[in-house]
């Protein structure tokens, strides 16, 4: 299962949960929460024929798609490799859940293809009475010191990790890193019609350059929370706004007065979207170290704005929870990215890696990051393991939660697809 949080990372261009994980005899695929920031997903409308914009949604669709099996296999392949490396016996590989498609044997591992690529396992023959090992085989992932149990536990994130400096890195030799510029303002992307702002005259584009307590440069935390704290009270914003015809904002700043409708918590809000005003151009390296420390830029930037939006939605969960979305989401999200620019499939795939690997390091049960806490604590009890029952039941547990919720977020994002509304 998939499941990501929509992170400002794609604003950035710029998800659900998508964890993939392994599991020793028993496998049950795992889709897990991943950041990306909330937005409604537009598909293309059902049409009776195939038409060109059916098509490109179906392309669309199928490359995000795409992008999302490929960091699925790469997340198992690091798994998969570091047992390898280490001796470590691998009954089963396979990628998605669902009916298999193909199935083939690589030596002594089964490697299957499944119809939803939504997640994937590494399954390990520890627990299998049929599998021909000896309980106390030291080749078995159980039975091999903390190191080696460390190591392939906590590949799959390195891997993700890997393979996003890889694509960062790729963005920069083809298309170019994009670089933002700050400009004065916040702006106002959409604005929801018949809500305050737009009764007030707000029109979507518009610059807000001045508000009561945030002149002269106002910040998006510093509105929001003006507007919350300002139900049924008149604000008044300064405002460019850009001419019929021209790029440019008119010189002559537009003066309106908003009156934030009242929510049912009792703080004010207007309906719009915010942004910070940035203008985004591309920086083409002119040889291979320019473009390493290009990437490498863009890449720390894009891990602290990931892992610092999973920090901000754990520690404000009851505000950020619709941020969680499900694998249906991702996909929308990575289509109409697809559809607006190719070129933005390399942040896509970027910041799904991220979110990947940030949310498997939670030390939650069913993710790497518990399954690491648990070894953890295996070492500092000195080497004596942890009951095997015990075990089995924390992580039995903690799969079950995250299968409920994932099926809970599909439900959730699929009906929250436009055209699933216009049928409704």
């Amino acid at each position: 299962m998939i499941t990501t949080h929509l992170s400002p990372a794609l604003k950035h261009r710029s998800p659900s949960p998508l964890h993939s994980t392994y599991h020793s005899h028993h496998h049950l695929p795992v889709h897990l929460p991943l950041p990306l920031p909330r937005r409604h997903c537009h598909l293309a409308k059902p049409a009776a024929a195939a038409s060109p914009d059916l098509l490109a949604s179906i392309e669309s669709v199928a490359s995000a798609a795409s992008v999302l099996a490929a960091i699925v296999l790469v997340h198992e392949s690091g798994h998969f490799l570091a047992a390898a490396s280490r001796g470590i016996h691998v009954s089963q590989f396979s990628i998605g859940f669902g009916p298999a498609l193909a199935r083939f044997r690589l030596g002594a591992v089964e490697c299957t293809l499944r119809a939803i690529p939504l997640g994937g396992y590494v399954g390990f023959p520890d627990d299998d009475p049929e599998s021909g090992f000896a309980p106390d085989d030291p080749d078995l992932l159980r039975n091999r010191p903390v190191p080696d149990r460390l190591l392939v536990v906590s590949a799959g994130v390195a891997a993700n990790l890997a393979f996003a400096f890889l694509v960062v890195y790729a963005q920069a030799l083809t298309v170019g890193v994009p670089v933002q510029a700050r400009l004065p303002g916040v702006l106002v992307p959409e604005v929801l019609p018949g809500s305050a702002a737009a009764r007030a005259g707000l029109l979507p584009g518009d610059v807000i350059l001045a508000a009561p307590g945030a002149a002269p440069d106002p910040s998006v935390p510093v509105l929001v929370d003006l507007m919350k704290a300002s139900p049924g009270r008149k604000v008044p914003l300064t405002v460019f706004r850009a001419a019929p015809g021209k790029l440019e904002p008119d010189p002559r700043p537009v003066e309106l007065t908003v009156v934030p409708d009242t929510s049912a918590d009792g703080t004010g809000r207007i309906g719009v979207q915010l942004s910070p005003n940035v203008r985004v151009t591309r920086v083409r390296p002119e040889n291979l170290a320019d473009a390493t420390v290009l990437a490498a830029r863009e890449f720390a930037l894009l891990t602290v704005t990931v892992f610092d939006g999973l920090r901000q939605t754990l520690l404000n969960f009851s505000q950020s929870a619709d941020k969680v979305s499900g694998p249906v989401a991702i996909i929308a999200v990575g289509a109409e990215v697809a559809r607006s620019s190719a070129d933005g499939l390399f942040q896509f795939a970027a910041v799904i890696n991220l979110n990947l690997a940030a949310i498997n390091l939670l030390p939650l049960p069913a993710l790497d990051g518990g399954t690491l806490a648990l070894i953890l604590l295996e070492a500092a009890r000195g080497g004596r393991k942890i009951p095997r029952e015990v075990e089995q039941g924390i992580m039995s547990s903690g799969i079950l939660v995250v299968l409920m919720v994932g099926m809970f977020l599909i439900v959730r994002d699929t009906l929250n697809l436009d055209f699933i509304k216009e049928m409704l």
